[in-house]
């Protein structure tokens, strides 16, 4: 999904990895994260909040990005709420092209971030002066609104067995999980989408990127895909089992988008860019939807 530099600046786009992202050879999904931003001349900023292990983690990612000839780099060390009231460190997020979240632990970060007036500072970045912005592991699941907090499942959905917390809203409608295959959390995700059936379910495998350009579309990198799991029609007895019970659902729709999958919106020169799914498009209306600032 190649775009002009006047597009991204116009609305922005998420990266959204599903974690263990190549950081060390081609680094696909970093050098396309740094080409949205507006290539080497971006000043990237980096947020380590997830993660107790933050000189560690801003060096691999320094690193990384310095490779990729990134010449502004800027590290947002944020031990508390007040560091991310901190106007100077406003200020760094206020100038960045880029901003990127790292992984480690979603409710560390949300703890931290959320509700500050950093966090207002990132959504000014992304939706009014169009800046990219993206997360790996904890950094992807915080994404959304409504935030995958704990839980697990072994093989088969079970009610009650994950609980959500708020999330940063970059999207909404949705509750994105990472590390999808490789952890098999098909199971946790159908146990969050028995209870909500009004949130459309995103499972991104490790070294994989959902790539949204807001108003427009979507397109998947890496070498894993993305999992769509959407159970508006479903019909389901979740209300009426014990806790830990596995939940009937009936009728509950999947999508799988490799890596390679583009899709996009209809546009005055271009009616249907290619086909889909009613399902499918109201996911991509939904998801590239561009939000007011919240």
């Amino acid at each position: 999904m190649k775009t002009e530099p006047h597009q991204s600046a116009k609305y922005g786009h998420l990266v959204i990895i599903g974690g263990h992202e190549d950081r060390e050879h081609a680094k696909e999904i970093l050098a396309r994260f740094v080409e949205l931003a507006g290539g080497p001349a971006a000043r990237i900023v980096v947020i380590t909040a997830a993660s107790k292990l933050c000189e560690e983690m801003w060096g691999i990612y320094d690193q990384a990005f310095g490779d990729l000839g990134v010449r502004q780099r800027d590290h947002l060390s944020l031990a508390c709420r007040h560091d991310a009231n901190d106007e100077e460190k406003i200020r760094v997020v206020a100038e960045a092209d880029g901003i990127f979240m790292t992984g480690g632990d979603q409710k560390r970060l949300l703890s931290i971030i959320g509700g500050t007036a950093l966090d207002a500072e990132m959504h000014t970045a992304l939706k009014v002066r169009g800046a990219c912005i993206a997360g790996t592991s904890a950094g992807a699941s915080a994404m959304s609104g409504h935030m995958l907090a704990q839980g697990s499942t072994d093989l088969l959905p079970e009610k009650g067995a994950v609980s959500l917390g708020a999330g940063l809203g970059f999207v909404h409608r949705v509750v994105i999980d990472q590390h999808f295959s490789e952890r098999q959390r098909l199971a946790r995700l159908l146990s969050v989408v028995a209870q909500n059936p009004y949130l459309q379910g995103i499972g991104i495998d490790e070294n994989t990127a959902l790539v949204i350009e807001r108003g427009r579309g979507i397109e998947v990198l890496g070498e894993g895909s993305v999992t769509i799991v959407d159970g508006r029609w479903m019909d389901t007895n979740v209300a009426d089992i014990a806790e830990r019970a596995t939940p009937e659902m009936i009728d509950v729709r999947l999508h799988l988008l490799p890596a390679g999958s583009r899709f996009y919106l209809p546009t005055d020169d271009q009616p249907m860019p290619k086909p889909m799914s009613p399902s499918l498009r109201d996911f991509l209306e939904n998801i590239t939807k561009r939000n007011p600032i919240s």
